[in-house]
C-alpha cells in the first residue's frame, strides 16, 4: 500500500512528529510505500537542523534519517518563511517546497494519515 503523511505539529511541544516517525518505520517494516512526508504549519519545526536537543530524541536527526532512505520530505516552504526559517536551517535530506508536493502525495498515495491539530 502507498502511504501519504502530513504532519501539523512541531518537536517537542507534542508527540504528532514522534508517531509519525514510528508510524512510517513500522508502515516500512511491513513492506508499504511511503509516497512522501508533508511538513505544515508546525510541521516545519521538524526540519530545522539547528534545533539539538540533549539525548537521544533529535526529530530533525530521525526525518533527515528517513529521506536518507529514499523517502521524499519536503518542509512547507512559505510555512518555513512564516517561522524564519533560512535555507540552510533545513535539516539534510529534507528540502523545502510548495503545496503541489503535497498534492503529488495525495495523488500517489492509497491512503492519507495526518498527525496532529
Amino acid at each position: 500500500m502507498k502511504i501519504g503523511v502530513l504532519i501539523l505539529e512541531g518537536p517537542y511541544q507534542h508527540e504528532a512528529a514522534d508517531s509519525a516517525y514510528h508510524f512510517v518505520k513500522a508502515a516500512l517494516a511491513r513492506g508499504h510505500q511511503i509516497t512522501g512526508i508533508f511538513l505544515y504549519t508546525d510541521g516545519v519545526n521538524n526540519a530545522n537542523g539547528y534545533i539539538k536537543p540533549p539525548g537521544e530524541r533529535n526529530i530533525a536527526e530521525r526525518f533527515s534519517e528517513l529521506g536518507a532512505q529514499g523517502i521524499d520530505i519536503v518542509a512547507c516552504n512559505a510555512c518555513a518563511r512564516f517561522r524564519g526559517f533560512r535555507p540552510d536551517m533545513v535539516a539534510e535530506h529534507v528540502r523545502l517546497s510548495g503545496l503541489g508536493s503535497l498534492a503529488e502525495y495525495l495523488k500517489d498515495a492509497d491512503r492519507f494519515v495526518t498527525f496532529g491539530d
